[in-house]
């Protein structure tokens, strides 16, 4: 993952923030614009002049797959046309200043469940560490297994916590605060009596007339209105009332501030464990109810909240670096103010990828390009860690949902808890709030820097489980929450949380590509009517142009990275399409956690379906060779085409064939 450097972003700019175009935008819009004219003349020439219409059973299926994937490229080109690079000055550095007082206060949530107590004991002791004022921040456990071990842990690092020594200066300073509040409060008192003595020698003084006021007296009266501000030193008509006024808010105000300074030492212990009850025959709602019963159970209270997987270790600098994007100076009151932005997402990376990435996990495009992309038209997804959230905006949009939901069903006011702020309404609820809060009328910001790094998967059958609850539940949000019916979004936000919606169709047109050479290599049925110089002219361009468009999207991106990121896109068609089959009809979905720690075994059984696709297609390609070498191969031109769609193919699935058997390298 490319981290923006901390000095490249603080000073060598005006302002707190910028943002400007990607580099090579223009470039990719001069070649996408070509890739999309050449495409519409392909697909022209496909419906009019290459249709085999002895063949329709897979003719017409290959020219649907076709324009399906052609209109996969227009989105995606549409979500690449403006992507943005930002910069930002750290919270510290902010211009004009602004004060440490005024920083916000943070909660830090990491979400949690049977993972390993030292996994998670890595993540927080990281967010304890961050460099931002200890009483602002607040870490939280949510551990929705409720674990032994897990709360024995909680209690161990709470108690190490206030012993270190940036808890023990910040105790000693609150001590030393409250220690001076008493001593004010006790010179006060001692002004009293004289105070209530002065009362009863005016009270007499109403009866006869004195010249010269006790000695004592005066000295009192003269100590109070020293002691006093010097507005309220300028005493008129009952000098005693006003006196007497005075002495008892500043009472009043001492006492409450004592009140606020015990209370601040209380709440040093920043560390906490949370463990929401999980009563029979109520909807816990996985993740989402996990973060939502935090938010709402009046255990925390943070204006920010920052999610982090149980695995996903922040850096020292991760406030500092993105609380900025919150605030927006107001020149005409002369201070900042809080903007219209919801949440800033940072990127994921992992520091266990083994060489050669087998499983695909790394996501330089997504955190590259794509959210960069979707960041230029306000519509940068949420992805569930790594983000830093205003509790308002959840809030506010959770409640009026949650109002929308109770309005249709009383029964669902038991669920008030866990479904009044994330989304409970798909098992992918990270993209759906974000959609939610689009709709709602606020922000988002896409902040490419590296800022925090998790566990990775290690074996195919994780890798799977997760791949399946992202496709399922983005269908899910596809059926009950389309984003072109939802009112409030843009046509942009619209087509950005679409284009990905739409990209799990695409296991049903993989299946038709895959299949094709392989029927014609035993049949010798063509889908595509005339394979001669009239498809080469109409197809090479085309696959040429696409190429080259889709390098100047990735410039940046290591080739190695970008090829298998397509191996893996194509080998998961069996999973996007039981992602579309068992949402469709209604299965019932469990969210289920990606394990943090290997799963032993082979997993040949797992990919079965490629294995057969592959198989096949070497065993059809055989069999042209043989022919071939018997003298009987109709059409040699034809199986050469097909030998090398079919060579392409088998590189493809080989990458999830190869991870299904990958053992991670023995320690020496």
């Amino acid at each position: 993952m490319t981290s923006v450097s901390i000095s490249d972003n603080s000073s060598n700019f005006s302002g707190n923030s910028r943002s400007s175009l990607k580099k090579r935008t223009l470039l990719f819009r001069y070649l996408a614009e070509i890739n999309l004219i050449f495409g519409i003349w392909y697909l022209q020439w496909r419906l009019t002049h290459s249709i085999n219409f002895d063949a329709l059973w897979i003719s017409i299926p290959l020219l649907i797959a076709e324009i399906y994937s052609y209109f996969g490229g227009v989105m995606f080109v549409i979500g690449l046309w403006r992507p943005l690079e930002r910069q930002v000055k750290s919270l510290d550095q902010m211009t004009p200043p602004l004060p440490r007082s005024d920083w916000p206060t943070v909660d830090v949530f990491v979400t949690c469940y049977n993972e390993p107590p030292e996994i998670v004991e890595e993540t927080v002791k990281a967010a304890l560490a961050m460099d931002y004022p200890p009483i602002k921040l607040r870490v939280y456990v949510l551990d929705d297994g409720n674990s032994a071990d897990m709360r024995a842990m909680t209690e161990r690092l709470c108690i190490e916590d206030l012993q270190s020594p940036q808890l023990q200066l910040e105790a000693e300073r609150i001590d030393g605060e409250h220690s001076c509040l008493l001593e004010r409060l006790k010179q006060l008192e001692n002004l009293t009596p004289n105070t209530q003595a002065a009362e009863q020698w005016l009270q007499a003084s109403s009866e006869s007339v004195v010249n010269e006021p006790a000695a004592g007296f005066v000295q009192s009266l003269r100590s109070l209105i020293l002691w006093l501000p010097p507005e309220d030193r300028t005493i008129k008509d009952s000098p005693t009332k006003t006196l007497r006024d005075r002495l008892t808010t500043e009472r009043k105000a001492l006492e409450e501030a004592i009140r606020k300074k015990e209370l601040e030492l209380v709440e040093l212990a920043r560390f906490r464990y949370i463990a929401r009850p999980k009563p029979a025959g109520v909807p816990h709602h996985a993740k989402a109810g996990n973060l939502n019963y935090a938010i709402f159970s009046g255990e925390t209270s943070g204006q920010f909240i920052l999610t982090l997987d149980a695995d996903h270790i922040p850096k020292p600098q991760f406030l500092k670096r993105v609380l900025p994007y919150f605030f927006t100076y107001n020149l005409f009151i002369g201070k900042y103010d809080q903007n219209q932005i919801a949440f800033v997402q940072t990127p994921q990376d992992f520091y266990n990828i083994p060489t050669g990435d087998p499983f695909g996990h790394r996501a330089n495009l997504f955190y590259g390009p794509l959210q960069q992309g979707k960041d230029g038209m306000n519509a940068a997804f949420y992805t569930g860690t790594n983000a830093i959230l205003r509790r308002e905006a959840l809030i506010s949009v959770g409640l009026q949902h949650f109002a929308d939901e109770f309005a249709k069903d009383e029964k669902r006011l038991d669920e008030f808890q866990l479904i009044g702020g994330l989304s409970s309404n798909s098992i992918t609820e990270d993209m759906n709030t974000a959609m939610r809060l689009h709709s709602a009328g606020w922000k988002s910001i896409y902040h490419r820097e590296l800022l925090a790094e998790g566990l990775a998967p290690d074996d195919l059958k994780s890798t799977l489980k997760q791949r399946l609850r992202w496709a399922q539940g983005t269908i899910q949000v596809l059926l009950r929450e389309n984003p072109f019916t939802k009112s409030g979004l843009t046509f942009w936000q619209r087509l950005h949380y679409f284009k990905t919606m739409y990209s799990y169709f695409c296991g049903f047109s993989t299946l038709v590509f895959l299949c094709c050479p392989i029927i014609y290599f035993f049949t010798d049925i063509v889908p595509v009517k005339s394979y001669g110089y009239d498809f080469a002219i109409h197809f090479f361009p085309v696959f040429i142009i696409n190429r080259l468009t889709a390098m100047t999207a990735t410039w940046g991106i290591p080739a190695r990275e970008i090829w298998r990121s397509e191996q893996y896109t194509i080998s998961l068609f069996p999973l996007f399409i039981q992602a579309i089959l068992t949402v469709s009809f209604g299965s019932h979905l469990k969210f289920q956690v990606t394990p943090k720690l290997r799963q032993s075994g082979m997993y040949i059984q797992l990919v079965w379906p490629q294995i057969l696709i592959f198989t096949l297609t070497i065993l059809g390609m055989l069999w042209s060779l043989y022919k071939f070498a018997i003298g009987n191969l109709n059409n040699p031109w034809l199986h050469l085409i097909n030998g090398a769609w079919a060579i392409y193919n088998l590189l493809l699935l080989w990458a999830i064939i190869r991870a299904s058997v990958w053992q991670p390298p023995k320690e020496v």
